[in-house]
């Protein structure tokens, strides 16, 4: 080590500790700012965290695999952290039964402008058919449009990207629309995050109100069954 001066970064940037550790001190500084800002639509703690950790990378010569391999113990969190959702469902249970009717009247309006929108944009922009088919489930959670992207043939890989930029989008755009509309009602404001923005949206949710982060919860998971069954037919009817 004493020979060589990035001797001591080569040896800890093959450490799996690293990553993590990187990960988690990154985010927690960039949701300090957030908290500093009122939770501000454009401090979003997940864009730049992504940003960062990225440009972080990028400087350091490290391969996502390399960071991956410590980041993934946070990956792993993503599951109970979804489980854990039904918390707070089961404690406004009375309240979500009340208002089935119309979340399934939003789901359905809501999932199919999702995906018919995307698809004819994409359609006339003239963008490769591939293209289209992995934009296609941009709305659902990384791993179903990953999984739909690959049952079309399509590029998962772009699905994610796609998926990870509308939800940072949506996270941020969701409270200043809703304001600018006259939007109130924080059942109809968390489920429109969740079915646009997915998991980013209801994290977002979460921080501006709990029932908004309920009913973004199950928007979300809706959304990615029904998304499932839609994407195929819309392609269908719609991609040449």
């Amino acid at each position: 080590m004493k020979d060589n001066p990035f001797s001591l970064w080569v040896y800890l940037s093959q450490s799996p500790l690293l990553w993590l550790t990187v990960t988690l001190m990154v985010y927690a500084t960039t949701d300090a700012v957030s908290l500093a800002t009122r939770r501000h639509p454009l401090a979003n703690p997940v864009l730049h965290a992504m940003w960062i950790i990225g440009a972080f990378l990028l400087a350091t010569g490290t391969s996502y695999t390399t960071y991956f391999a410590g980041a993934q113990f946070v990956h792993f969190l993503l599951g109970p952290a979804t489980v854990a959702l039904a918390v707070p469902l089961y404690e406004n249970r009375k309240r979500v039964v009340s208002s089935i009717v119309p979340m399934l009247v939003a789901l359905v309006a809501g999932s199919v402008t999702a995906v018919v929108s995307v698809v004819l944009l994409a359609e006339f922009a003239g963008l490769p058919r591939d293209v289209v088919l992995s934009l296609a489930p941009k709305s659902v959670t990384a791993g179903v449009a990953m999984g739909i992207a690959e049952s079309l043939h399509a590029d998962p890989s772009l699905a994610a990207v796609a998926v990870i930029l509308t939800g940072i989008m949506g996270a941020i755009i969701v409270s200043p629309l809703m304001n600018r509309t006259g939007v109130t009602d924080f059942r109809a404001r968390g489920f429109a995050a969740g079915l646009a923005a997915h998991g980013i949206g209801t994290a977002r949710a979460f921080q501006v109100d709990e029932i908004a982060g309920v009913f973004s919860g199950i928007a979300m998971s809706l959304n990615a069954l029904v998304t499932s069954f839609l994407v195929p037919m819309v392609v269908t009817l719609l991609v040449r």
